[in-house]
């Protein structure tokens, strides 16, 4: 496996595959130029490996014993092809490219499917419209390569994965207490909510099945403790049924229910008609309209009355002399005089209206395309701190969950600033450090706040003093170091006992998935347990004898994976990742069977969704595992 990065998605994947899936992997990462060469140095020690990455010391290097041999190195200005060639990829099984420059990791995928057909890709980007059309192109060039070269046979394909919307579900789920954690793969959303314990007497609801026991015995969500960086015992990952009858005073977590949404970042019903009626025009000035509109009518009917005219023909009187455009009636009857008065007070009263109707039209367009300010009634909503990269996945996540949002953001050309005007959600335009900026988002009577900037102490600093304003409010902060993030929470905890605070980490969040990519099976998404993670996965039973030929009770494996979904669909007619796009999509009931039957034997034709731990996904993959024999490395990647 060769990993090509330079950030933390890089060491935290090259040591999710080595500790959890045992290959051999290559890292490919930039050249250090602010250090001068010494000898003895480990390559990347400048990266900072926090990941807890075992890094093999460079063995050119006299004396240098390599401290892991299925480790290595290589140092790259950029993914050129002479980096990728020394770094394996023409006999690799897969490559992942998780620069933060899209344009690097695709020009380097380029590059990489001309060296090897048949290698599996994993490409990290932000664009997703890029990363649709750039999926075909090079499962395309594949094919032209090798013209007899079967993808799906050798899963050979290529996977576009972006660590923001891998992780912006559970991030958007942390921030509210009692709503549903989420996973999306484009039409597919499944949903794992958290259940408190169930008082005496009564009987707990499981929804479709129990994923996880939760550490806590309390109402609090994130259990003994919130941050998954910490070193204390986790919770129990799918147990059994016996397991779950006798895990009294413990919460759980379990798979609710299973829907279809729109895809990431449209705006659903939040964003209605581009400009409806009742945003365009007061309440006072519809009902003027209204009255004006009722006395030109009753006029005009009795113009219709009193001088037998067609009502067409009486209508369009009245309206000559509303405008005062008509000959006056004099030698006429005095029912007409008398109406064309009041048509002429009625006129008069309608320019005023007509203006003011044109004023208030003018300030809603001019309002639509500024960014509105939060209310100063708000309350119970989120504070949404930063909308770049991050936070501008997360932001429509919570709106689709109906959650009311404020959001502060010093950039006034950040990424999410636009979506925040389309979904017109409240923006706050400032830096979070400066005072007053924080109360100008209402955070005293905010429900959650979300500190999701890229620095950690800008996030800290936020959740000190929004703490410092209100000390029972729910905090959830993007921290990037590990030991920072285990020493916060701690602190935090101690200081207010009594709120709760969750530490995340969007790498952590996102490695799991992209690993998974490159063991060749496409990743539905990963849900945060406390500390830990289940995945959820589609798979082919063909080929896993831990599945072909047994019932879904035989299947089943506690602590490791569990069948909870068939896909009914004819093998032709498949998706390959179970995704779609908004003109294909359909009701999950059509093609997936969520309600199975424990005695349904799995054939080698079926294809199932699993939910599984990583260390059990590795083992249905056939990956060996690390036993007393075979022992793993010395230090453990979170």
């Amino acid at each position: 496996m060769v990993v090509c990065g330079d950030d933390g998605l890089a060491r935290r994947l090259a040591g999710e595959l080595r500790e959890v899936y045992r290959e051999r992997v290559t890292l490919v990462v930039p050249v250090d130029r602010s250090r001068p060469p010494e000898v003895g140095r480990r390559p990347g020690r400048a990266l900072g490996l926090l990941g807890r990455v075992p890094v093999a010391r460079n063995p050119r290097l006299p004396g240098a014993e390599p401290a892991d041999p299925h480790l290595r190195v290589v140092e790259a200005a950029e993914p050129d092809e002479e980096a990728l060639t020394s770094a394996g990829v023409a006999g690799a099984a897969a490559l992942a490219l998780v620069y933060e420059d899209d344009e690097a990791n695709v020009r380097a995928a380029l590059v990489a499917r001309r060296l090897n057909p048949r290698l599996r890709l994993v490409i990290r980007l932000y664009n997703r419209k890029l990363g649709q059309h750039l999926e075909g192109l090079l499962d395309q060039a594949a094919i032209i390569a090798e013209p007899g070269l079967d993808l799906r046979e050798l899963d050979a394909s290529t996977t576009v994965l972006s660590d923001a919307d891998t992780a912006a579900p559970a991030l958007a789920a942390s921030a509210v207490a009692g709503t549903s954690k989420i996973v999306q793969a484009d039409g597919l959303l499944l949903r794992a909510v958290e259940r408190t314990p169930p008082g005496r007497g009564e009987v707990a609801d499981s929804g479709l099945c129990t994923l996880a026991l939760l550490s806590a015995t309390t109402g609090d969500p994130a259990g003994a403790e919130g941050s998954e960086l910490s070193g204390a015992r986790g919770p129990q990952l799918l147990p059994d049924d016996r397991a779950v009858a006798a895990a009294t005073g413990r919460g759980t977590v379990a798979l609710e229910a299973v829907a279809h949404i729109g895809p990431a970042g449209s705006t659903g019903r939040l964003a209605g008609a581009a400009f409806p009626v009742a945003s365009l025009f007061s309440r006072r000035l519809r009902w003027s309209l209204a009255a004006i509109t009722a006395a030109v009518g009753a006029l005009a009917v009795a113009s219709w009355i009193t001088t037998g005219d067609h009502p067409v023909h009486a209508a369009y009187i009245t309206l000559l002399d509303l405008f005062a455009i008509n000959e006056p009636a004099v030698g006429e009857s005095p029912e007409r005089k008398t109406l064309q008065i009041l048509a002429g007070f009625t006129g008069l009263l309608l320019l005023p209206v007509l203006v003011a109707a044109a004023l208030e039209a003018l300030g809603a367009f001019r309002t639509a395309t500024a960014l509105r300010r939060p209310p100063r009634r708000a309350s119970g909503h989120v504070v949404l701190l930063g909308l770049g990269k991050i936070g501008a996945r997360v932001l429509p996540r919570l709106r689709e969950l109906e959650i009311p949002v404020v959001c502060v953001e010093s950039d006034p050309e950040a990424r999410g600033i636009e979506l925040a005007r389309r979904l017109r959600v409240p923006v706050v335009l400032g830096d979070v450090t400066e005072e007053g900026v924080l109360e100008a988002a209402r955070v005293s009577r905010a429900h959650a706040l979300l500190a999701l900037t890229s620095a950690d102490i800008t996030n800290l600093e936020a959740a000190l003093y929004a703490r410092a304003v209100r000390p029972d409010l729910r905090v959830v902060m993007r921290l990037y170091e590990d030991d920072f993030a285990t020493a916060v929470y701690r602190t935090l905890r101690a200081a207010h006992p009594g709120a709760l605070t969750r530490s995340r980490s969007v790498t952590h969040l996102a490695a799991p998935a992209f690993a998974s990519a490159m063991m060749g099976r496409q990743v539905l998404g990963a849900i945060p347990v406390e500390r830990r993670v289940l995945l959820f996965a589609a798979l082919e039973v063909a080929g896993h004898p831990q599945l072909e030929g047994r019932t879904i009770a035989e299947s089943f494996r506690p602590g490791a994976w569990r069948v909870i979904a068939l896909d009914t669909s004819a093998p032709e007619d498949r998706r390959p990742d179970l995704s779609a796009t908004p003109e294909e999509t359909r009701l999950p009931e059509a093609g997936l069977v969520w309600d199975l039957h424990p005695g349904y034997v799995l054939t080698a034709q079926d294809r199932v969704v699993v939910a599984a731990t990583r260390r059990g996904l590795a083992e249905l993959l056939g990956r060996r595992l690390p036993g007393p024999a075979d022992p793993g490395p010395r230090s453990r990647t979170v």
